[in-house]
């Protein structure tokens, strides 16, 4: 896979987990954990698509690793909050395993990529 379609694919896949995220939290009680919670999710998980697209455009590598930085550093906040979700018994399992996993995914590539910029 080229840079261009790496960098098209995981825009897409960072997007659509922020969609999923979204669409986890409104269908969630709300009651001031969650609502607090959620929106600390909600947070961490834009900034990861965000913080690649911005990967995706960087004006030079030091640029682009430092954006990679934050994209990992969100992506694992990301879990730690769907984490608290879970193990507060906030939500059902199963409404957060398939977000937890795209997300833990997504980190261990981000991670992978991070560390090949830096050699």
């Amino acid at each position: 896979m080229d840079q261009i379609e790496f960098n098209n694919r995981f825009r897409d896949r960072t997007k659509a987990l922020a969609l999923a995220v979204l669409a986890f939290y409104r269908s969630i009680k709300k009651v001031d954990e969650t609502r607090i919670m959620g929106k600390q999710l909600i947070r961490c998980c834009t900034s990861v698509g965000a913080n690649f697209r911005a990967s995706c455009r960087a004006r030079s590598p030091a640029e682009r690793y430092s954006k990679l930085c934050i994209v990992v550093e969100e992506a694992d906040e990301m879990l730690f909050w769907l984490e608290l979700f879970e193990g507060g018994g906030y939500a059902e399992t199963t409404a957060i395993a398939p977000i937890y996993k795209e997300a833990l995914e997504i980190l261990k590539v981000m991670a992978a990529y991070r560390k090949n910029l830096k050699k």
